[in-house]
């Protein structure tokens, strides 16, 4: 529903223009169009009545779409309204919009490959071409010298689909055959099929209604994956099949019951052992077996306990466990491979109060760990035999570092990512005994970029119960602070998902046009520890808001914009975010994008037909329950319009997104039109053909991309 990781990419600017000479005062201005009225919904009452608490709805039959399946036309026909008036809106950015496009695909380096991964005797990569809005998923056995063999050909195969996602790619122990997901309606319901890669036949198998992912047995005949509920999509079964048999006849082998977890199944990097894995926001319970004895019974490694969360790694001769059983921040524990609970975890990394615990790759001889402390990622390389350890060190204020593909068991050499807001993304190969590290690959930004020219900050906001919020920002030299440059402050703040300074390209249209770029590292998030997380959500959520509020009001004293000059941004729940602060604080912002945005908490959290409700209640609360309901109704944006001045807001949504409903927003921007009692801009676009994560090509997007920097530029009359 909300928990999507959504990665956002955005902006910066003074009062010149990267490729052009001409001040603000004398570019021509930019004028919205006169006289348009917006799409007004028609209006049904629906009363709603939890906790003998009375609510009109008067948009509640935007759900029908939903409900009742795309027959439903009176939905469809307001959703393209709204789509017509936004055109309209926005018709004197055409070229703009144009221009940004070609701008940003023109950083992008369009016949590529990624760094090859080493795996079981062969290198895994993919490669794009130019033009191409998919890419090809390739390997070259033993060495990169020998011949190509082209897997899948995602370009070919999505010819004639608006969306395609081809995922879940599989390789089986023998390297004969792979296993993929495919989804083409952007509901993120895949349908496994095979294929035999010696003789590019593909198998007449076909799993429908699945996560995309499966794994292979260790007989190169059996796999397992996981089936969703249609409905709901939730992930309530790990089914087993065999190759060559229907479907129909696959056996479940695990079958959840608690509707607020999630499952899912993977082998582990020795290969060794099949994994079942149930997990909620508190608790989770791992089951295995043997790779190599596909039709035993999974057997529980520690059974669930209230508030307990474990991850495990196979290390061959014992498992290693993360776990935050008497440690918020997490520790690494380790036991046999036949005494798996936890009366027989031994310590192996003791509890840090200052440092969070984030995973682990296991490798024969070495272990490395991947922590936060400070609001930032260290990894630390640890000699199993010795127990020597080091970090590594990355040497910037602010970044982002990462553990990356590393597949092979008995490797020397860990990859990592790395990037900052300045620095583009590298990878990095680092032996672990020697500590040579080996640039393998830096993203090229294409037309040149020197990050000389662009300044990084680490800055903390004094939120009100003064707890200090690090805020990461970036702005092109040149950039003066008066109060005058327009800024984006973007946050996300849910589900201890920590947004880290990354570099974008496509943020360069900002920064290059005088806007600086600002990432509110808020509660809700899990920068700063588990307790930071901990503090924003649930009966603690609005901290999430009053920290981002808190973060916008510090750049205004603090004279890196003013609030004619500042603008937010956030999708998913952290459209949620931009929900709650526009009524909080409505006065603060110039202007706010909130992407699929979710903001219609309550009515949502009380239908769990909607899909993934019930595997949110440990993120927002039950409202069954009348604290919770009565917590989440303070809060929930649209329950929350008033008759009051609104910024400038810019929504955007999918009709087949199985995350962030597309009525969300819908109704949302339906009430604040009714709602709002000045003439700001309000517009509503909803992309008809996609889902949660937008267009699935790689330049698509681009023009989603366009159509935001365009908003943020009319309202800063920037017009080039």
């Amino acid at each position: 529903m909300k928990s999507c990781l959504f990665v956002m990419i955005v902006c910066s600017c003074f009062s010149i223009i990267a490729c052009n000479t001409k001040t603000k005062e004398e570019m021509s201005s930019f004028e919205w169009p006169k006289g348009i009225q917006p799409p007004i919904a028609p209006v049904k009452e629906h009363i709603r009545v939890v906790h003998n608490d009375t609510v009109t709805d008067n948009y509640y039959w935007m759900i029908d779409y939903f409900k009742k399946g795309p027959d439903n036309a009176e939905v469809v026909k307001y959703l393209e309204e709204e789509n017509t008036y936004l055109d309209t809106m926005m018709s004197g950015t055409k070229v703009l919009r144009e221009k940004l496009y070609d701008e940003m695909r023109g950083r992008i380096k369009e016949k590529d490959e990624s760094v090859p991964v080493f795996k079981n005797g062969y290198y895994y990569y993919t490669r794009t071409e130019e033009g191409k809005e998919y890419f090809k998923y390739c390997r070259k056995k033993g060495t990169l010298d020998a011949p190509e063999e082209i897997l899948l050909d995602v370009d070919e195969m999505a010819k004639g689909h608006p969306y395609y996602s081809a995922a879940g790619f599989n390789i089986s122990e023998d390297n004969k055959l792979m296993a993929f997901g495919i989804d083409t309606i952007s509901r993120r319901q895949y349908t496994i099929h095979i294929k035999n890669l010696e003789t590019g036949e593909l198998y007449e198998d076909m799993i429908r209604g699945t996560g995309g992912r499966s794994e292979w047995a260790n007989d190169n005949k059996t796999l397992f994956y996981t089936e969703n509920n249609p409905v709901t999509l939730l992930s309530e079964k790990i089914k087993r099949h065999r190759l060559g048999t229907n479907a129909a006849a696959d056996v479940t082998v695990y079958e959840e019951k608690d509707p607020s977890n999630y499952i899912s199944v993977g082998k582990s990097k020795s290969g060794k052992s099949i994994f079942i894995v149930s997990q909620a926001t508190l608790s989770s319970e791992w089951r295995f077996i043997s790779a190599d004895e596909p039709d035993a019974a999974f057997r529980i490694f520690q059974p669930r306990m209230t508030e307990v969360l474990y991850d495990i790694a196979d290390l061959g001769d014992r498992f290693y466990i993360i776990t935050n059983l008497h440690a918020k921040n997490f520790r690494l524990m380790e036991c046999s491979l036949n005494k798996t609970d936890s009366a027989g975890w031994k310590e192996v990394i003791a509890h840090r109060p200052d440092v969070l615990l984030q995973e682990i790759s296991v490798f024969k001889n070495h272990l490395v760990i991947n922590e936060r402390k400070n609001g930032l990622v260290q990894l630390r390389i640890k000699n199993i035999s010795s127990g020597e350890d080091h970090y590594i060190d990355f040497g910037e204020p602010a970044y982002y570092a990462g553990l990356d593909d590393n597949p092979e068991f008995n490797s020397g050499t860990v990859r990592y990512t790395y990037t900052s807001l300045t620095t583009p993304g590298s990878v990095y190969d680092y032996n672990m005994q020697t500590k040579e590290r080996k640039l393998m690959k830096q993203q090229e930004v294409v037309g040149g970029y020197d990050p000389k020219d662009y300044v990084s900050e680490r800055l903390y906001a004094t939120a009100q119960d003064g707890t200090k919020v690090p805020i990461s920002l970036v702005y092109k030299k040149g950039y003066v602070k008066n109060g005058s440059a327009p800024l984006l402050l973007y946050a996300y703040g849910s589900y201890g998902h920590s947004t880290d300074a990354a570099f974008s390209a496509n943020r360069l249209s900002l920064l290059n046009r005088g806007f600086v770029f600002a990432i509110a590292h808020i509660r809700g998030g899990q920068e700063m520890g588990r307790q930071w997380y901990e503090d924003g959500k649930m009966m603690k959520k609005k901290n999430t808001f009053t920290d981002f509020i808190d973060c916008g009001q510090y750049l205004i004293d603090q004279k890196y914009t003013s609030k004619e000059h500042l603008y937010a941004q956030g999708g998913s729940a952290g459209g949620l975010l931009m929900g709650a602060v526009t009524n909080m604080a409505p006065g603060m912002w110039n202007g706010v994008i909130a992407q699929v945005p979710f903001v219609d908490v309550v009515n949502t959290m009380l239908d769990t037909s909607i899909p993934l409700t019930t595997n949110e209640f440990d993120q927002w609360g039950n409202p069954q329950d009348k604290e919770a309901y009565e917590y989440m109704k303070s809060y929930s944006p649209y329950e929350n319009i008033e008759k009051k001045n609104y910024p400038n807001i810019l929504v955007t949504t999918g009709l087949h997104d199985s995350q962030v409903q597309y009525f969300e927003p819908a109704k949302w921007v339906a009430k604040l039109r009714t709602m709002k009692t000045n003439n700001n801009i309000l517009l509503l676009h909803t992309n008809m053909n996609f889902g949660h994560g937008g267009a699935s090509g790689r330049f698509d997007y681009l023009k989603d991309m366009a159509l935001m920097y365009a908003f943020v530029f009319s309202l800063e009359n920037i017009t080039e």
